[in-house]
């Protein structure tokens, strides 16, 4: 896989100090269809930017030929600052967007996210009239609040494990059937949260949605 991309380990400018990031650009001399940034789990439960759902929605992106940035929330790994329950995380994902979008101006952007991931970044993509799709993993809808995206059209995919302990499987079908635009829900089933054993199975879902959405990534 390493062939496929070029990789710079490097610190973004954020809201609260530096951020540990990971960018990865393609090798092929197209130009892409759109840029990616993935966002961890929560931090005080061990999440980072190495998280392995994480890595796999990179790795599943990447292999698109779609560049993507991966960071580390603040006071997560290497990251200056402290975690601040979602709040001034927004502002870290801005950071992410903006920084993506120095490197491609223009382009579309994508916003992914696994569990406290995806409750901030697809808030902060929502918002963002440069990112044009959402992707959710894991979406802890016992106890986070998504109700901002009930105002979000943007196409979104969302991938959710059938015995996810932070986010009932039938709670969080029903939510995203409540949600407007185009939307889909893809159901891992046998696994927990964290996709343990099946992450083939998120890859697919990934992949799909995504070829389905660009063809042109299939050259």
């Amino acid at each position: 896989m390493g062939a496929t991309h070029d990789s710079l380990n490097f610190f973004l400018d954020g809201p609260a100090g530096r951020l540990e990031a990971i960018y990865w650009t393609p090798n092929a001399p197209a130009a892409p269809a759109i840029v990616a940034l993935v966002c961890h789990p929560h931090p005080l439960f061990g999440g980072t930017m190495h998280n392995k759902v994480v890595y796999q929605a990179a790795k599943s992106l990447d292999a698109l030929g779609i560049p993507v940035l991966r960071f580390n929330f603040r006071g997560a790994g290497l990251s200056a600052g402290v975690h601040d329950r979602g709040r001034g995380e927004t502002g870290d994902v801005q950071a992410g967007l903006n920084f993506l979008a120095t490197q491609y101006p223009g382009l579309p952007l994508l916003v992914a996210g696994f569990s406290f991931g995806s409750w901030v970044g697809l808030r902060v993509g929502c918002q963002d009239e440069r990112v044009t799709e959402l992707i959710g993993l894991g979406i802890p809808v016992n106890n986070a609040d998504f109700s901002y995206l009930s105002n979000c059209y943007k196409p979104k995919l969302f991938v959710h494990g059938s015995n996810d302990e932070f986010g009932n499987i039938a709670k969080a079908r029903e939510f995203v059937a409540s949600l407007p635009g185009r939307n889909r829900f893809v159901e891992v089933s046998g696994v927990d949260h964290f996709f343990a054993g099946k992450l083939n199975e998120l890859d697919v879902a990934i992949t799909d949605w995504m070829l389905e959405r660009h063809p042109e990534l299939r050259r």
